[in-house]
């Protein structure tokens, strides 16, 4: 992506069903929550990371991969890549 490119915004759609859609870049995509909620029913969510589906649990571990440091700043990591010098 070049300096001229400009990142893709998200976006909240609310339809006259009530259904309620989390898009990035053309794409059903949330990290905050369900990326599709038919008829606004918390129920019936689904989860969706860059227009893949995942199921709750799948989601919540892709979720739990994103934080946390970098293998690079982690002292354990450090550790071992040191182990030559």
């Amino acid at each position: 992506m070049g300096k001229s490119e400009k990142w893709p915004e998200p976006r909240r759609i609310k339809t006259p069903d009530g259904t309620i859609l989390h898009t990035w870049d053309g794409k059903l995509h949330n990290w905050d929550g369900p990326a599709l909620l038919p008829q606004g029913v918390k129920r019936l969510r689904e989860y969706y990371l860059y227009g893949i589906f995942h199921t709750e649990d799948e989601w919540r571990e892709k979720r739990r991969d994103r934080t946390g440091l970098p293998w690079y700043k982690n002292p354990a990591m450090r550790e071992n890549a040191r182990q030559g010098g």
